[in-house]
């Protein structure tokens, strides 16, 4: 087994994103999330309407206040808190909610650019999905990586096509090793979002799938734990007992195997998810995201293992 790398400056048994921030910039570092009405290929229509088994449409809470407020009064809000709160002064701009390639060229500019005109804002963080890429869109996110910190983010979540298939995502695994192989190489910092628990994988499965994000040159991850909410087709599995979610035990185990898989230099962007209280349905034990972090902590602890143990 390999020594825990001391490049890390953490006590964890993994490569958190806050140790990242203060490796990379000296200083804590805040992502602020941002919700500029996109949509999603599959919901409007273009893949499908109904969108992901997992997923509730709602948007942001933002979205049910009414009007969304600009970019530049989403920031200033976010940084108000975190100023107040712990001192920050470095943020990066976070377009979360649903798919935030999904535009054209110029509208994706106008709000990346009030973005980052934005002060102490030092980068960009884009959620969106590997088919909702293309070479024009890649420049420009290139382009501002030559004075900015930028990342995307894609969702994959296994890299099974029966799976992919399975919960209506719209996208197959070679779809994302095409946008990934696209991207690499452009100074963009890349992160693939995976859930933990999708109905009939097992857990060989899910290694495979980490294993192969491990040989790609992808920069960080998050690892979601699998969601049943109210209102969504999973959501309505779940009630009529055709599926399970994962015990925690199991998930706390699983985690700590894929983070041994990992290489050492990823960076450990999530663990665990979280989604709105008034329509979580289970597992009860993620609603206390602590907790599960504190029980995976524990296991690589009680193994003498960390991240990157087992990198091949």
């Amino acid at each position: 087994m390999r020594n825990k790398p001391a490049f890390w400056n953490n006590s964890k048994p993994f490569y958190d994103l806050k140790s990242y921030w203060r490796n990379t910039f000296g200083a804590n570092v805040y992502k602020l999330p941002l919700d500029v009405g996109f949509t999603c290929p599959n919901r409007d229509g273009t893949l499908g309407t109904s969108g992901c088994s997992y997923c509730d449409g709602r948007g942001s809470r933002l979205r049910k206040e009414g009007s969304l407020p600009t970019v530049a009064q989403q920031i200033a809000k976010g940084k108000d808190y975190y100023r107040q709160a712990r001192g920050a002064h470095h943020f990066i701009a976070y377009f979360q909610t649903f798919t935030n390639t999904y535009a054209p060229l110029d509208t994706l500019r106008k709000f990346y650019d009030e973005a980052l005109a934005q002060d102490m804002v030092i980068g960009l963080a884009i959620g969106t999905r590997p088919d909702c890429i293309d070479a024009d869109k890649l420049s420009l996110l290139a382009a501002y990586a030559q004075n900015y910190h930028i990342w995307i983010e894609y969702g994959v979540q296994s890299l099974h096509n029966k799976t992919l298939t399975a919960i209506g995502r719209g996208h197959s695994a070679e779809c994302f090793l095409e946008a990934v192989k696209k991207t690499a190489g452009r100074g963009i910092h890349i992160c693939a979002h995976i859930i933990l628990g999708l109905p009939n994988e097992t857990k060989d499965e899910m290694l495979e799938t980490a294993r192969a994000i491990a040989q790609l040159p992808i920069d960080g991850i998050k690892i979601h734990s699998l969601l049943a909410l109210r209102g969504t087709p999973l959501g309505d599995a779940y009630l009529r007992g055709e599926i399970t979610m994962m015990e925690l035990g199991k998930y706390t185990t699983l985690v700590s195997d894929i983070l041994e898989l990992l290489p050492p230099q990823m960076v450990i962007q999530r663990l665990t998810a979280d989604g709105y209280k008034d329509i979580f349905l289970a597992p009860a034990w993620a609603i206390n995201k602590l907790t599960v972090l504190n029980a995976i902590e524990r296991e690589l602890l009680s193994r003498g293992s960390f991240q990157g143990a087992r990198f091949e």
